[in-house]
């Protein structure tokens, strides 16, 4: 049994799979915001999930951050509270065994690519299209995450061929640099630029009902989201060439989003043809913890893991 974790800022979500099949109930609760209380709540999970199943599971957490390989103290969190802790290290202490732990948006792509809209490509990029925008990179059904553990942050790279105008409003993003991917593709992003265009402050889904009813600025805004993600994604496809990616996240829900980003994306990509699928996710908002729980592989060893080795330090 397979115990997979996706700890959130704002929930924290548990399900048993059996191979591909849930053997408890899944279980969702909302995330303590400090330290102990969140350590508490996970360990609790896993053994009423354990009661309820009658036997014990590999585990393994999904995480806004990454466990450190250097330091083995958790990094990039936007759960601020799980900065510089030894999360790993006291979970497994509390359980009595090994636990994973991987980035929420690796895990979103690892399930997509085992069973999921990335099922049978040899590479897979997964992308969190939400409050923040991440990514990931699966291949041959293994996450890649390279030796800085940033592999598919692409969220933090500036929006490519940016216009005048765009140069001009560029927001400054969190991670203190100017005109991120992750400032125009987010939710607060959408919503900043179509206020931008109306002078009123709407939400996502608000932007997106105007749209359909043929309101022009939350048309206008919605054709700029769709050919930023596109310009955003050529990119990817240029460094990466992956077969297939996979959208998710709550602004990949946008009508028309992997069919208007296909089709706006080949004059930014640097080749005659886009053979590259761009495609809506299959599990959902079920795709973190799924992929939490496929950090053990069913009936794995030690040597079958789903992530890369870490690499030495220099």
């Amino acid at each position: 049994m397979q115990i997979g974790i996706d700890l959130g800022g704002t929930k924290i979500e548990a399900i048993a799979l059996d191979g591909a099949t849930p053997v408890a109930a899944r279980r969702r609760v909302a995330t303590p915001h400090d330290y102990a209380g969140t350590l508490e709540a996970l360990a609790r999970f896993v053994a009423e999930i354990e009661a309820e199943a009658g036997r014990t599971g590999s585990v393994g957490v999904g995480i806004p951050g990454v466990v450190s390989h250097a330091t083995e103290l958790v990094k990039n969190a936007n759960s601020t509270w799980l900065i510089g802790r030894p999360l790993r290290a006291d979970l497994e202490a509390r359980l009595s065994r090994p636990v994973r732990v991987a980035n929420d948006a690796n895990c979103f792509t690892l399930s997509e690519a085992i069973d999921g809209a990335g099922r049978g490509f040899e590479m897979v990029f997964g992308v969190i299209l939400g409050t923040g925008v991440g990514g990931g990179i699966a291949i041959r059904r293994r996450i890649h995450e390279g030796p800085n553990q940033i592999a598919g942050e692409w969220g933090h790279n500036p929006l490519p061929w940016m216009t005048d105008e765009e140069r001009a409003s560029a927001p400054k993003c969190y991670c203190g640099k100017v005109g991120c991917v992750e400032t125009f593709l987010s939710g607060p992003g959408f919503e900043r630029d179509h206020a931008l265009l109306s002078g009123a402050r709407r939400s996502s889904r608000d932007i997106v009902r105007a749209a359909a009813a043929g309101d022009p600025h939350a048309v206008e805004a919605l054709a700029r989201y769709r050919d930023r993600l596109a310009r955003a994604l050529a990119v990817v496809i240029n460094l990466l060439d992956p077969d297939a990616i996979v959208l998710g996240g709550g602004m990949s829900n946008l009508p028309d989003l992997p069919a208007a980003a296909s089709a706006m994306a080949p004059p930014y990509v640097f080749s005659g043809t886009l053979l590259t699928r761009i495609v809506s996710n299959v599990h959902g908002d079920s795709s973190g913890v799924r992929g939490a729980a496929w950090l053990w592989p069913p009936h794995s060893d030690q040597a079958d893991v789903p992530l890369d080795a870490p690499h030495p330090r220099p």
